[in-house]
Order: structure tokens, then C-alpha cells, then sequence
């Protein structure tokens, strides 16, 4: 069965390092953006410079008008999808919750929980033999905020991969006799600029120290244990979650 994967947020940091892996693997790839272009078509040229055959889709995947455009894009260009990572994401800036505005928690909520439900959705209306696919993966990137909370931080942020967490686990036991398998990793302090989002690029310097480990992660290392849920080497693994945090 050919491997289509479609990488949500996969112009950046661990979505980009989970396209160049999965490039190596032999996937047909979509790396899905919703603004920086530049960034997607630079990971677009070097997955092709791997020798996969793959596209770059912008679509705001909280949308579900765009979320049937990119799949449609992928059934035309790279044929059914077997793999899906949910990986784009975002965050507000610190802050505590009685400072937190009605927009910037629906922004939160929107990006991180119903986008990636959405994309569930179009992967499993292929992936499903309901609907004559022959099944399929998906990995959520939720984050070990969803344990720890957050607080005094974004709250907010971590009650939107908490509800990632539990969506993982209900649609694993729906879809686990259709031959699809849904899975998720938990990352800790990685290096890349996701934590501008935040307001502080340089957050994972200035708190490694906090980690047991006693350092940040890096996004390959991430992307290592996302291709693994993905592939047949975790073909008994469903419903389960890799934390990434260095120990924390």
C-alpha cells in the first residue's frame, strides 16, 4: 500500500522535521501551512531533494470548507492518505486566566482541538474500509502541558491538549477494528519557535535547567517517535501516548 501522509503545520519545527523523516520513509507528502509560504515551500524543496514526491497546501485546518480543499489536493495529487499528523498548534502569550480574552481562547481552542478533529474526520472518511480505505494512522502532538497545567503560563493552552488527549483516546477505541490506529506524543521544551508565539523565543534555554535531563529536545528527536506511531513497528500500539519531556 503506498504511504500519503498529510502533515498539518509542517512548514516549521517539528511538523518540518517529521516531514523530512517521513521523506526518508518513503511517504508521498502534503505539508500543510496556514500563513509562512516561504517556510513550507523551503521543507517542500528538501523532502524533494529526498526524492519524495510531495506538495505544500495552505489551509486554515480549523476550518472544515479548508480542511476538504487540502484532502481533495491529496486525493488528486498524491492518492488516498494513510497517515495524518496533527500537528499544527498555537499559544497566547503568559498569562493567567483572569487576564485571558474571549478571543484568544477560542483562537486556542479552535487551532488545537476542532482542527484536529476536523482533519480526523477527512483522514478517516479515506482511511476507514466504511468507505473503502484499508486503514490508516494518526498521531496527535498534544504536549506535556496537558499533565501539568500550565498555570500561571496559558492555562488555556494546556486545557486544549488536554481535550486533544482524551479525543485520542475515544476516537482509538472507535476506529480500532477499522484497521486505523490513533496514537499521540506528548513534547516537553523543544527547540524551535513555537515559543515565540508565547512572547518568549528563548523559553527553552532559560528552563532546561528544570528538566531532569537537563536540557531542551530537538525537534528530530520528536518526529523519531511520531514516524515510529505511524509506522507497522507500533502496529499494536493504539490509544497510546509517547511523552517527550526529558523526565518531566
Amino acid at each position: 500500500m503506498d504511504k500519503v501522509i498529510v502533515i498539518t503545520g509542517g512548514g516549521r519545527g517539528i511538523g518540518a522535521a517529521t516531514a523530512l523523516l517521513a521523506a526518508e520513509q518513503g511517504y508521498r507528502i502534503c505539508i500543510n501551512y496556514e500563513q509562512d509560504e516561504q517556510a513550507a515551500q523551503s521543507v517542500l524543496e528538501q523532502v524533494r531533494a529526498l526524492g519524495a514526491q510531495a506538495i505544500a497546501v495552505r489551509a486554515d485546518v480549523s476550518i472544515e470548507d479548508e480542511v476538504i480543499a487540502l484532502f481533495q489536493r491529496v486525493d488528486s495529487e498524491l492518492g488516498r492518505v494513510t497517515a495524518l499528523v496533527n500537528n499544527a498548534g498555537t499559544v497566547g502569550h503568559k498569562s493567567r486566566v483572569d487576564e485571558m480574552s474571549e478571543f484568544r481562547i477560542l483562537k486556542i481552542m479552535k487551532t488545537n482541538v476542532l482542527a484536529p478533529i476536523l482533519c480526523a474526520k477527512h483522514a478517516i472518511l479515506r482511511m476507514s474500509p466504511k468507505h473503502g480505505g484499508q486503514g490508516g494512522s494518526i498521531v496527535n502532538v498534544s504536549s506535556v502541558a496537558s499533565r501539568l497545567g500550565s498555570p500561571n503560563e496559558y492555562v488555556d493552552y494546556a486545557a486544549s491538549k488536554g481535550a486533544l488527549d482524551t479525543f485520542t483516546i475515544g476516537l482509538s477505541k472507535e476506529v480500532a477494528g477499522e484497521g486505523i490506529r490513533v496514537n499521540a506524543v506528548r513534547p516537553g521544551y523543544i527547540y524551535t519557535d513555537f515559543h515565540a508565539l508565547s512572547g518568549d523565543p528563548d523559553r527553552v534555554s532559560k528552563l532546561e535547567s528544570a528538566i531532569p535531563m537537563a536540557r531542551g529536545g530537538r525537534p528530530d528527536e520528536v518526529a523519531e517517535a511520531i514516524v515510529w506511531l505511524l509506522s507497522d513497528k507500533a502496529s499494536y500500539a493504539t490509544g497510546t501516548f509517547v511523552d517527550l519531556g526529558g523526565g518531566r
